[in-house]
């Protein structure tokens, strides 16, 4: 966290130099759109690595409910099945298991510790799964069946997840054709088209009276472009990965391309 705000502060210090020295250059809207990238990119790797450590987890949650399956199928107890796969190695969940068993080996009830163990995970795909198994353990039922069928609904869970990835993939891939599509169209609307209304003294307002001059339509074009790009990453996010935040990182892309573009356009065509 420390390093996002020394990042912020130099976004923050970038837009100041900028404001100070050149508001009326060229680059003026360009240098403060990089300084807001500088900003927010730190925010948005932090969410990217978070979601990338979500589905790890999930996928060694899967490796180390079968572990505990085989063990409760021999006949070991819940409890010291927990303890005998403590030392095997389930990536990021590793630390998480060793938590978990260290926490049973002190005399912890078995369904205490499991609450612990979704808590410091906070992911909703073994938040539900844990609530199976330490009800079942709880209520001394079929812990086998539990575990068999937490096994399956995870496993089941990760392959409609990456099938849905697979057929949305072509989608995302016109998402972000189109979108360019839309892009070239409103550049050639603003260095191609709109020149032509300057020798009529501008674009009269809608039903005010009023004319627009093109610089006014312009902005009006890149507002239209951002807000395009931010909800088009959302819906790509949402579509492909089941979340709305995970279309931030296509959120991101796109708007800072679409700003990029239009800015670097205005320095050498405008």
């Amino acid at each position: 966290m420390n390093k996002n705000i020394i990042w912020v502060a130099v976004a923050v210090a970038i837009i100041l130099g900028d404001v100070i020295f050149l508001r009326n250059d060229k680059l003026f809207y360009l240098i403060i759109g990089i300084a807001v990238i500088i900003g927010f990119l730190p925010f948005l790797i932090v969410i990217m690595f978070r979601t990338k450590k979500q589905k790890e987890e999930e996928e060694m949650f899967l490796e180390f409910s079968r572990n505990l399956l085989e063990s409760v199928v021999a006949g070991t107890p819940i409890s010291r099945g927990i303890m005998q796969v403590k030392d095997k190695n389930y990536g990021p969940l590793t630390s998480y298991v060793q938590k978990l068993a260290n926490q049973i080996a002190v005399g912890i009830p078995v369904k205490k510790a499991l609450q612990i163990f979704a808590q410091d995970l906070n992911n909703p795909v073994i938040s539900k799964a844990i609530v199976l198994i330490s009800e079942a353990e709880e209520a001394g039922g079929e812990i086998q069946n539990i575990l068999e069928s937490v096994a399956k609904s995870v496993s089941e869970t990760e392959r409609l997840k990456k099938e849905r990835r697979a057929a949305i993939s072509t989608f995302v891939v016109q998402g972000y054709i189109i979108f360019f599509i839309f892009v070239v169209i409103m550049l050639v609307i603003e260095f191609k088209i709109l020149p032509m209304t300057a020798g009529m003294g501008g674009v009269e307002g809608f039903g005010s009276g009023s004319t627009l001059s093109t610089e006014d339509l312009s902005n009006s074009f890149l507002y239209l472009l951002l807000v395009q790009g931010f909800f088009a990453g959302l819906v790509i996010g949402k579509l492909t990965e089941g979340r709305v935040i995970n279309g931030l990182k296509h959120s991101f892309l796109l708007t800072t391309i679409s700003f990029l573009i239009s800015n670097v356009a205005r320095i050498f065509l405008g």
